[in-house]
């Protein structure tokens, strides 16, 4: 499927790793979304040091997190029917500039003295809420923005502009913040105005809009369909699993204070290095697409991953130690890209953002319930045995999709013309 804007490309002077940038829609939603993505970054990092200094107390950084991801958990069945009922664009753009007023209610408290813990939380709330009706709008969009032929590019593309706001982010923030968080809080209101202009430039018309009435079975349609779509089924629950097992990132703070010995430098390094490493591979796809041997090659990943983890587990190198973390980011980028390449075409539009709801929970879910899972076992069993079988486990997860789910494993071509004829 193809936009307007999509019919109405330049010539093909640019390089074919760059196609998606040829057609007005992709760019309008690449800035959006990077814009976006920024800010939240930014405003995440500033939140979590004024959380800290209010309070002093570990736990309510946790509830920071806590507060984002409960509206992902309720509200999934509603945002992803609102996906499918409604131009995701405008779905778009409303929420981007409704977490533009969330922005500035930051800015105003805290210029003003007198922003709270509980008013913080209740902020953030609002903005989880906001990000729940976003994300499946967004993911379930990039099929429309550029002929079918490159949606592959449009999606290694559409990974790369949340990771380099991940990496880049932060480290904004951080700078900002020694000026003042307000500062931070008030450069993510012009930003978030910003990609809402840029949302609000999308043409995309080839939505095909669900008439469906609401109902039980049509609002849980994406559930449904991904239970009745064994590729779809196993590439979103491979995703759970693995970062479930593998999510030892969790233990860096411990790994660079008690093991490596580096410092809070050390760790910010160590904690990039992840970031990097999927930047790399995110990258990587935007001028080399997978042509054969996709199901493999997402299965392969998911053990390099396994196996990276292992050895970061038991490293007192930091230089090894920085190799595996970037091994383990760019392994987890070649899955990422697989899996959502598989989703989004496998997934007919009018279902396409139930179905990018659900997926979020799974996305969700599993790096909150990997970090929460490493910590518990860590307790338990010790940090590096728990790392390391945490690795073990996820190794034995990708040999044990590559029996139960044959249509993940034997996927070979990600041209959309052959997943839609093969599998849809």
């Amino acid at each position: 499927m193809a936009t307007d804007s999509a019919s109405k490309a330049p010539g093909h002077g640019k390089p074919s790793g760059w196609v998606a940038f040829q057609y007005a829609d992709f760019r309008n939603f690449f800035l959006a979304r990077f814009i976006s993505r920024l800010a939240v970054e930014m405003q995440i990092t500033a939140v979590g040091w004024q959380v800290y200094n209010l309070t002093g107390q570990p736990l309510d950084l946790g509830l920071i997190g806590l507060a984002q991801i409960a509206p992902f958990l309720i509200l999934f069945p509603l945002a992803g029917m609102t996906a499918d009922r409604f131009p995701r664009a405008r779905i778009i753009s409303i929420c981007v500039f409704s977490e533009s007023l969330c922005a500035a209610a930051f800015f105003v408290l805290t210029l003003m003295g007198v922003i709270s813990f509980p008013v913080m939380l209740a902020i953030l709330a609002l903005f989880g809420i906001s990000r729940a009706f976003q994300t499946p709008a967004e993911q379930a969009i990039v099929p429309l923005l550029v002929p079918h032929k490159h949606v592959a590019n449009a999606i290694a593309w559409t990974s790369v502009s949340g990771q380099t706001a991940r990496i880049t982010g932060p480290g904004i923030a951080g700078l900002m913040i020694i000026a003042g968080e307000q500062w931070v809080y008030g450069s993510v209101v012009i930003l978030m105005v910003g990609a809402t202009v840029f949302a609000m430039m999308i043409r995309a018309n080839t939505q095909i809009i669900s008439s469906d009435p609401i109902s039980f079975a049509t609002v849980f349609a994406g559930l449904r369909f991904i239970f009745s779509r064994q590729i779809v089924l196993g590439a979103i629950s491979l995703d759970l699993f693995a970062v479930l097992l593998g999510g030892a990132t969790a233990l860096l703070p411990i790994y660079a204070k008690d093991i490596l010995e580096v410092g809070p430098v050390g760790f910010g390094i160590l904690r990039a290095t992840v970031t990097v490493g999927a930047l790399v591979g995110a990258l990587y796809f935007t001028q080399a697409p997978i042509q054969r041997r996709a199901g493999i090659k997402l299965l392969g990943s998911v053990a390099a991953f396994g196996a990276a983890t292992i050895v970061f587990g038991i490293s007192e190198s930091f230089w090894l130690t920085l190799v595996m973390l970037f091994i383990i980011g760019a392994t987890d980028s070649v899955s990422v890209f697989i899996r959502n390449s598989i989703v989004q075409i496998v997934t007919p539009d009018e279902i396409r953002g139930r179905t990018n709801a659900v997926n979020s929970v799974f996305i969700g879910a599993s790096n909150e319930l990997g970090e929460f899972e490493s910590g518990v076992t860590a307790a338990w069993w010790g940090v590096v045995p728990s790392v390391v079988v945490g690795g073990i486990g996820t190794i034995c997860v990708a040999l044990a999709f590559a029996r139960i789910f044959p249509q993940l494993r034997d996927a070979d071509s990600l041209v959309p013309e052959d997943l839609i004829r093969n599998y849809r």
